[in-house]
């Protein structure tokens, strides 16, 4: 029985539907995907999942008492209420009683008054009646996993900050239905990887959009499609969903060609004149007026957005040369010892948590803040365009095609003259959208738009801070080639994984306490580089602790040992436990990412998950112990 149930769902807005007689089903355990490109409609369909917007058509069906917790796109505005208190509020049960609490205890700490201690008393006793120390300690769980301070005001923590505390109320209420719109946004990598490994535990449904493709490989069982409308379910995982989605593309166009040239044909044979009248077939006139109809139905596929940057002239070879630099914030180092070289044609990703000292590091190298030590030698003929996550370079008052003219109707890219509604095309712009301020854009739209502005100008040297937010994978990918084939030289700041690995040739790495490491390659090359050197670093420290024996002439060097009888028959058995331990995994793994999975029954999909879990942690422990068996035989042990 499913959590929930679209059925034959209308909703538009404008003449254009963002959905027609659309169905949809979710069911507890799947972990759902839903993709479509910027203005589709997705997170108009989130948010009427939750009840904020009505259908204009059709039924919204769920299962009584279910619980429904949802993390909005974008970052609401700030208040005086504390973290505590937000993330408090995601539990309706006794959320006000803990905010209350919690408050009272802050008090008493204060100013230790007998209406204070008979306060705090009252709240206890009512925190005790509806098991309310369980779930403060699931609050507080939760902050600590996200790295949150329950005191802290909203107002006082930034938009990424802000976005992580709605993520925490989110998450605490344990809902059966969790939708999550774009939750790795201004999220940092570990942050990111913690909520993987959350969300891959997490016994509810859940339905998340999604651009990182990192994020959606390792999550989802399931894609569903937002495309002109309708909503189309693709078993299994996203690359199995991206092959099939090329197949019935390749058909949907081979079948519009077809119904066109039979279109055209019958076009030719009604406009044939007085002699083709006389003999005219009165049915086949109603069936060309029928395929008119249809044809004038037909939803086009919106094409690919056209990105290009504006060359140019070169830099000097060398664009930045650090020595030894130094910065610190009320005697909290931020940047330490920094010393590199970026040349012309570097892109490199710059790596850290929020609040490491991402943005401190690119005002040093551009020149708007001065090293306390050392320092920043800039290249010559340097022009720097930037792109701001924050979008403040956008005014919301100011229309799109303002936005990028400037005033003016036309723009120069790469030597050629444009009008700016042709230019803004190519980023999916339509006419009807031109004159529309800023501020009733989407998130992905402003992005476009933002980029389009940034594209519009000359510049060797790009800087992009977070350029991925709310962007669809199809303009994504497309804004990896641009930038792949750029001349320039690429600063890049991103917790976007895959966009790192298929972008830059270098990376800075925030590693703590200020220090920067210098990296070649892209994020999967610089954690390879860190499992290395744990792994060396382990050796190290196991070699330092086994104790040094004295040399003894008399005695023969070290011969390897044999095992006991248990342990050579332990050790013959490895190979066979671990390839059917695999082999168990392989087939469970296949099974969940089957539709069909998750309409067993719930405790049959919750011992299917808790099995999964299990296998991981008994294939890691026999490869563990088939390690030291093999080092016992060798000796070296």
């Amino acid at each position: 029985m499913p959590l929930l149930r679209l059925d034959k769902i209308s909703l538009a807005y404008g003449p254009r539907p963002l959905l027609d007689q659309a169905a949809l089903d979710i069911r507890r355990g799947e972990r759902v995907c839903l993709v479509g490109r910027n203005g589709e409609g997705k997170s108009s369909l989130i948010r009427l999942l939750t009840g904020e917007i009505a259908p204009d058509g059709g039924e919204v069906w769920l299962r009584p008492n279910v619980r429904i917790a949802h993390l909005a796109q974008e970052v609401s505005a700030d208040s005086d209420e504390t973290v505590f208190d937000v993330v408090a509020g995601g539990l309706p049960e006794c959320g006000r009683l803990l905010s209350q609490y919690h408050h009272a205890v802050a008090e008493l700490s204060h100013e230790p008054t007998p209406a204070a201690m008979d306060r705090l008393a009252d709240l206890q006793h009512q925190l005790e009646a509806v098991n309310g120390w369980e779930l403060e300690q699931r609050v507080e769980n939760i902050l600590s996993r996200l790295d949150l301070a329950g005191d802290a005001t909203m107002h006082s923590l930034s938009g990424g900050w802000r976005r992580r505390v709605l993520l925490a109320r989110a998450l605490v209420c344990a809902p059966d239905l969790l939708l999550l719109d774009e939750p790795t946004n201004h999220l940092d990598i570990e942050a990111i990887r913690w909520l993987e490994d959350f969300l891959t535990g997490y016994s509810g449904a859940l339905l998340f959009i999604t651009h990182d493709r990192a994020f959606l490989r390792r999550l989802a069982t399931r894609i569903i499609e937002l495309d002109r409308g309708q909503l189309t379910s693709w078993p299994g995982d996203y690359d199995s969903y991206l092959g099939k989605k090329a197949e019935q593309l390749a058909a949907e166009a081979q079948q519009n060609a077809l119904f066109d040239k039979r279109l055209s044909q019958e076009e030719v044979w009604i406009r044939q004149g007085i002699k083709a009248r006389r003999t005219r077939n009165e049915g086949r006139v109603r069936a060309l007026e029928a395929l008119r109809v249809e044809r004038g139905q037909r939803r086009e596929r919106v094409g690919k957005a056209d990105l290009q940057l504006e060359g140019a002239e070169a830099s000097g070879r060398v664009v930045f040369d650090c020595e030894d630099v130094e910065f610190s914030f009320a005697d909290r180092p931020v940047i330490r010892d920094f010393s590199a070289r970026i040349m012309r044609g570097d892109r490199i990703g710059i790596i850290g948590p929020n609040g490491a000292g991402k943005s401190t590091l690119i005002k040093l190298l551009l020149g708007d803040l001065v090293p306390q030590r050392g320092q920043v030698n800039r290249g010559t003929k340097l022009q720097v365009a930037y792109f701001d996550q924050q979008r403040e370079q956008l005014d919301p008052t100011q229309t799109v095609m303002n936005s990028v003219g400037e005033g003016r109707e036309t723009v120069t890219v790469n030597g050629q003259t444009r009008h700016v509604a042709g230019y803004l095309r190519d980023f999916l712009f339509p006419a009807e959208r031109l004159r529309s301020p800023v501020n009733t854009l989407s998130g992905g739209e402003r992005n476009r738009l933002l980029l389009a502005r940034l594209f519009a100008r000359p510049a060797n040297l790009l800087v992009m801070d977070e350029p991925t937010n709310d962007l669809d994978v199809e303009t994504l990918e497309l804004l990896e080639e641009v930038l792949t084939e750029y001349q320039g030289t690429l600063l890049l700041v991103s917790h976007d994984r895959a966009f790192l690995d298929n972008v830059v040739t270098g990376c800075l790495v925030f590693e703590g306490e200020g220090r920067i490491g210098d990296y070649v390659g892209g994020y999967s090359d610089w954690l390879r580089y860190q499992q290395d050197a744990v792994a060396r670093k382990s050796e190290e420290t196991a070699r330092l602790k086994t104790p040094a024996v004295a040399a003894a002439p008399q005695k023969p060097a070290a011969k390897p040992r044999k095992l006991s009888f248990n342990d050579q028959r332990e050790l013959d058995a490895l190979p066979a436990k671990i390839a059917a331990l695999e082999a168990e995994q392989a087939e469970l793994q296949a099974r969940m990412n089957d539709a069909e999975f998750y309409k067993q029954g719930r405790d049959d999909v919750a011992a299917s998950l808790a099995r999964v879990a299990a296998l991981g942690g008994e294939l890691e422990w026999c490869y563990a112990r088939w390690e030291t068996l093999e080092a016992l035989l060798d000796g070296r042990v």
